[in-house]
């Protein structure tokens, strides 16, 4: 009879691959604006790391230069008041120095762009849509 008549609603195959080539286009997109987001955020944290070395090493300088002082006031003077108070302000700067090195320090060992995983994911889908064609 004519009224059975089987109609087909499955997608077809083309239309299949089209869809998911489409979706892993997009996929790879939102993954390269993340590893732009994340190289970014390790930029950033490298500039707030190098400029708590630079500080580090301005405050070491003065330090040096304070400690020379120090030491030359020690052996000019036979008061204690004068050079015990350069050595105090010295030891602050040296405390200031230490303080900036490890902050700087710790923000670059905290960055680690090799190991990062948007760009594992990224890598993978790249190959895999590469070895789908």
């Amino acid at each position: 009879m004519a009224d059975n008549v089987h109609t087909s609603t499955d997608p077809s195959l083309a239309s299949l691959v089209t869809g998911i080539t489409e979706d892993l286009q997009q996929l790879i997109r939102q993954q390269a604006t993340l590893i732009r987001q994340e190289v970014q955020e390790d930029i950033r944290k490298t500039k707030e790391g190098i400029i708590s070395f630079a500080l580090g090493a301005s405050a070491a300088a003065v330090s040096v230069i304070l400690l020379a002082f120090t030491i030359v006031y020690a052996l000019a003077v036979t008061g204690l008041p004068l050079w015990a108070c350069f050595l105090i302000v010295t030891g602050i700067f040296v405390a200031i120095a230490a303080i900036l090195f490890l902050t700087g320090k710790k923000k670059l060992d905290s960055i680690h762009p090799v190991e990062n995983p948007a760009v594992q994911g990224l890598r993978e889908n790249l190959q895999f849509q590469t070895n789908a064609r």
